[in-house]
């Protein structure tokens, strides 16, 4: 699991670093009150060499197995199929849910029609709303009236209460505390704090049919359309879904809580009207031959999330073992350089004990962990969608980071390791590059949006002009662009085509293809040191070459605290305490007499 720099010195020696060695470098408080300096010059550079090497080097140097990778090939596995189940669930309660709300359209909505219900771009119709005071209580009236009659509907609807019997309608008004205008001489009263009055409606006491003109007056409320800002209208129904049934799983039972919105907030001489259904998973109380079937798909699943668990737990536990141990190491390897040859580490050869795989291993953990968390909850209790969402949200996120983390394991063949390598070079020019086209792309998308937006359907809010003109570098969509500009004004028209003509060629015909050369200039200088030689930094030249020979000779073979016995030393601190500080580890052994390479060179 640590980087793939497989670089051993020919001059290392045969004899392997004792137990307290190896213990007194990976927990520096069990140092032993010894004379001789703990590192040389040699096995300084030989535990240097094996740090840097892959897996299967290690495996080979060692004997040891290869245990994080294993975790690793499990998790993805694992991590992989909970992801499959998981999105299959979720579809069908997100697919269940939406044509649901979609009856409940048809049944509480006045005028609502099936081509609505379709996403069409640009929009075939316009938005649903009433433009009539009559047409807001007769939307009301319409909705209670399809309220009372629920049994009349193809879907198995029934009403909140555990008798079946309704529960109050509840009608929420929202209005400026006074709003009166004089449109004739340009004159108004206003005070913008908002008051919400509620009241219940009782089917029991009004019976099938609601005049809610009527029904508000009797109630002390009366709507003042001037100083109106928004009302909801609130009701659930109970349902069974049967179709999420097999031989393992039950049928599930919900609960909608379901609002009738109507929104005045622009004044605009319209009010908006729309539905919103919220589900809300209840526990069954059915058939009772699908209990023993339904506690079986629950154990499993269940099993599942907690094997996840516990893998992921694993895996951070040992990948930020290696992060802090690797700190360790480049803190006795700063100090050694020190002491020998008077040089610091620059921050690349810093940066190289920094695994960022590693790092990007311990964040999918923590995502897949509260992902599993949250998904074990939502399959025991009753849950809405918004938890739905955001356990998608964790187990995508972690997943796409665990499929990314092969590509470590690809990077150990010369052949697939050319990307990664190129990425990693290119990657500050790559940054100054996007930095300098973000501030004319942002110039151009603050323009758009000011001069066009009220104009052209693609630039009415800072978000969708962004999103249109990044689907014009790439391309997509160009003539709409062009044809669906409002003829309005004839000077914005003509500003709109030399506006579009100017972005397009800007960013296709130069930003493009200078992105694209920054990335092939890196390409090339890769291959370069492919053919030539990659260039060595102090760290490098220091901790030389190796071959398979030497990795598989035994020299690096020794009891040491980096075995899985060694895990269990880190987390019970088994060693004895000791007192020696790291620079008593980098003082040098005045027997030793190699000629470091490095040395040669200061």
């Amino acid at each position: 699991m640590d980087e793939a720099l497989p670089q051993v010195d020919k001059g290392v020696e045969t004899m392997g670093d004792s137990d307290d060695e190896q213990c007194g470098i990976q927990h520096p408080r069990c140092y032993h009150n010894t004379v001789t300096p703990l590192l040389t010059e040699e096995r300084m550079r030989r535990k240097l060499q094996f740090f840097f090497m892959n897996p299967i080097e290690k495996w080979q140097a060692k004997s040891r197995f290869p245990y994080k990778f294993v975790v690793q090939v499990i998790k993805i596995i694992l991590v992989t199929m909970q992801l499959c189940l998981f999105a299959y669930s979720r579809y069908n309660h997100i697919n269940y849910t939406w044509d649901n709300k979609i009856a409940f359209s048809h049944l509480f909505l006045k005028d609502w029609d099936a081509t609505r219900e379709a996403n069409s771009y640009p929009p075939s119709i316009g938005p649903l709303a009433v433009y009539k005071e009559g047409d807001f209580y007769d939307t009301i009236n319409y909705a209670y009236e399809g309220y009372t009659k629920v049994e009349q509907a193809v879907g198995s609807y029934s009403y909140a209460n555990e008798d079946d019997s309704p529960r109050d309608m509840i009608l929420c008004l929202y209005q400026y505390k006074e709003g009166i205008i004089y449109g004739y001489n340009e004159s108004y009263v206003f005070n913008s704090e908002i008051i919400e009055n509620c009241t219940n409606i009782p089917q029991i006491h009004i019976g099938p049919l609601l005049d809610s003109k009527q029904f508000l007056f009797n109630n002390n409320l009366t709507v003042n359309f001037s100083a109106f800002v928004r009302a909801e209208l609130t009701f659930s129904l109970k349902t069974v879904n049967f179709k999420a049934a097999s031989r393992i799983s039950a049928p599930n039972c919900y609960k909608f809580d379901i609002t009738i919105y109507f929104d005045n907030e622009d004044q605009d001489g319209q009010i908006l009207v729309g539905l919103d259904a919220e589900p809300v998973r209840l526990t069954c109380k059915g058939d009772t031959t699908y209990i023993k079937h339904d506690d079986i798909s629950l154990i499993l699943r269940s099993l599942l999330n907690y094997t996840v668990i516990i893998t992921c737990i694993i895996s951070l536990i040992l990948c930020t073992r290696a992060v802090w141990r690797a700190q360790q190491l480049k803190r006795i390897t700063i100090i050694f350089f020190e002491q020998h040859f008077e040089k610091t580490l620059n921050a690349n050869d810093r940066s190289k004990f920094l695994n960022l795989w590693y790092i990007m291993i311990i964040v999918n953990d923590l995502l897949i962990i509260m992902g599993s968390s949250i998904k074990e909850q939502i399959e025991r209790e009753e849950f809405t969608n918004d938890e739905w969402n955001i356990c998608s949200l964790f187990l995508g996120v972690g997943n796409m980071l665990v499929w990314f983390g092969v590509l470590r394991y690809v990077g150990f063949f010369k052949t697939y390791n050319v990307v990664i390598l190129t990425l990693q070079k290119a990657a500050p020019q790559v940054v100054r590059f996007l930095f300098c086209t973000l501030l004319i792309y942002a110039g151009f998308t603050f323009c758009g949006w000011l001069i066009l937006g009220p104009y052209h359907l693609k630039f009415r809010s800072i978000s969708t002009t962004s999103e249109c003109l990044f689907s014009l570098i790439n391309g997509d969509d160009m003539f709409a662009t062009f044809s669906i500009m409002s003829t309005k004004s004839k000077l914005l028209w003509w500003f709109s085509r030399i506006y579009l003509y100017s972005f397009i060629s800007l960013y296709i015909y130069v930003i493009l293809s200078l992105f694209i050369a920054v990335i092939m200039d890196a390409y090339e200088t890769i291959k370069l040191y492919y053919k030539e030689g990659f260039p060595k930094s102090d760290l490098e030249v220091f901790i030389g070459e190796t071959n398979g020979e030497e990795v598989s000779s035994g020299i690096f073979r020794s009891s040491s605290c980096e075995s899985l016995g060694g895990l269990i030393k880190d987390l019970c601190c088994c060693c004895p305490r000791i007192h020696k500080s790291y620079k008593t580890l980098t003082q040098r052994n005045t027997s030793t007499s190699n000629v470091d390479p490095l040395r040669s060179s200061i």
